[in-house]
């Protein structure tokens, strides 16, 4: 009786079920947890952290740049590595190892030396990018001594620090050199500083004595894209970047004028949501917009008014406030006081265009990275809503057009911070959006600043003011000298009437 309720098969088997099942989920565990590690990652579950720092672009930045963010010449990177369009720059890097090793003196590093030092950075260099890297151990190492080396020679050649051949093709054609430096710029295109920086210190045998630093030599290079004073180059050399395109970017960062607001980091991910929102018109979307609301009024401690976006440029400017270049050394340097607002000169040409998106997208994707081109794309594309709006700019010396029409300057501004999330009360503008906005909501700069364009915007309308206002003049001249006279001819009459007996003297 008792070995039939003993049988595995008892219950209708739950005895059997109670048996396999933790063996089946150890299997499934054990399957989930292999797949886990399998994975090629189009984005790492690392990519959050600071030594992350080298991203694929989103593809809705890339969908409205296509051609910004990838190789067009020479390849730095994993990402494109290989592609056929980049095959004749990669035999001039082979090139420029064969020369940089041919120099070297035999008490120098040797190849297998370049190769020995990056193989025991290979974990921090898979760390830096935010893909699952596919090559093995040997070929990466390979790829970052190739790709490093070259570019410091590219460097050094142009530092004058190592010889260059003066027929050197790379040099020589017009249209070579401008692209790779815009190549270097690309976040797609990127190895990491460290690498640059051990190569850098391991070659020094190879080239001759000097002091300048990689970090020195890096803004040299830059120089001729993009064009700085020395004291500017001096001050930034030794700035810490992960990466070219990061380690210039920090070139450009001014000094703080006001430090934001502080606001938690879930609190910012979340109001950076709004701008995207702004759009939802279902009862989720109002939901979401309250939970957001009662957020930011938490994180702001007593303050009564939020920092709004600022008109066009042509809208300012009817309102009173003035435009001028201002005197500054970044083109973030942006300041407004006393309804004058200093923006630096910027030159605005194809090189400046993929440069400024590659700052947007690296900061959208480098959480540990600070918003200032964000702001300044958020900045003038407040400012620039119309061709009209580039116009006025161009003609205030604010910019220099180099693109076809102002209203391809107009578009690329649009463009620039179109899909990118943008927190205003987080970012560095955020007190020059507030005082320019109570500026414009003044009414009597409003009326002042009316009242000055109707009647001395041009030559014309001041002449027809300035005769409307001799001729009020003569009027009241006119009046005055008539009220004078009426009043002498009656005191005349008077002392004649008197002085004939006319008048009877009073009693």
């Amino acid at each position: 009786m008792n070995s039939s309720s003993s049988s595995p098969m008892a219950n209708g088997g739950r005895v059997l079920a109670e048996i396999t099942s933790p063996a089946r989920n150890n299997i499934q565990t054990t399957s989930l947890e292999q797949r886990i590690e399998e994975t090629k990652w189009l984005l790492h579950p690392s990519a959050g952290k600071s030594s992350c720092c080298i991203f694929r672009v989103p593809p809705c930045l890339v969908e409205i740049n296509k051609n910004t963010y990838r190789p067009h010449i020479v390849s730095l990177s994993p990402y494109h590595h290989g592609e056929k369009h980049l095959e004749m720059m990669q035999q001039h890097k082979w090139r420029f190892l064969h020369e940089l090793l041919a120099r070297t003196p035999l008490t120098g590093p040797r190849l297998d030396d370049y190769l020995q030092v990056v193989s025991s950075m290979e974990e921090d260099i898979r760390g830096c990018y935010s893909e699952t890297i596919n090559f093995c151990s040997l070929d990466l190492v390979e790829m970052m001594v190739l790709d490093g080396l070259f570019v410091i020679e590219l460097f050094c050649k142009v530092g004058k620090l190592s010889p260059s051949d003066p027929d050197d093709p790379i040099f020589n054609l017009a249209w070579i050199f401008p692209n790779l430096i815009q190549d270097l710029f690309r976040l797609e295109n990127q190895i990491p500083f460290l690498v640059l920086q051990t190569l850098f210190d391991k070659s020094k045998p190879s080239r001759q004595e000097s002091d300048s630093s990689l970090g020195r030599l890096a803004l040299e290079f830059f120089n001729y894209a993009v064009e700085r004073r020395d004291e500017v180059l001096e001050q930034h050399s030794s700035d810490e970047g992960r990466h070219l395109l990061g380690f210039f970017r920090l070139s450009f960062i001014p000094q703080p004028q006001e430090k934001p607001k502080s606001v938690r980091p879930l609190a910012r991910l979340l109001q950076s949501a709004k701008k995207p929102l702004s759009r939802i018109t279902s009862s989720t979307g109002k939901a979401v917009k309250k939970f957001l609301a009662g957020i930011s009024s938490k994180t702001r401690k007593g303050s009564t008014s939020c920092v709004q976006f600022i008109q066009s440029a042509k809208k300012l400017h009817l309102a009173g406030i003035k435009f001028k270049p201002g005197d500054a050394v970044s083109f973030l340097d942006i300041r407004f006081s006393n309804g004058v607002l200093g923006i630096p000169h910027i030159t605005l040409d194809d090189l400046r265009m993929d440069l400024f998106l590659n700052f947007v997208a690296f900061e959208q994707c480098y959480y540990h990275s600070s918003k200032h081109t964000t702001t300044y794309a958020a900045f003038m594309s407040c400012l620039i809503r119309t061709p009209m709006d580039a116009t006025f700019l161009c003609d205030n010396s604010i910019i220099e057009n180099y693109l076809t029409t102002d209203k391809e300057v107009a578009h690329f501004f649009r463009s620039m911070g179109k899909y990118v999330p943008f927190d205003i009360e987080e970012c560095y503008l955020w007190k020059l959006f507030k005082d320019v906005n109570e500026y414009h909501r003044n009414i009597w700069h409003v009326r002042w600043a009316g009242f000055r364009f109707k009647y001395f915007d041009t030559p014309w309308s001041f002449l027809s003011a300035l005769a409307a206002v001799i001729l009020v003049l003569f009027t009241a001249v006119q009046a005055f000298l008539i009220c004078c006279l009426c009043i002498c001819t009656s005191t005349i009459i008077r002392w004649i009437r008197k002085a004939f007996g006319l008048i009877s003297p009073l009693p």
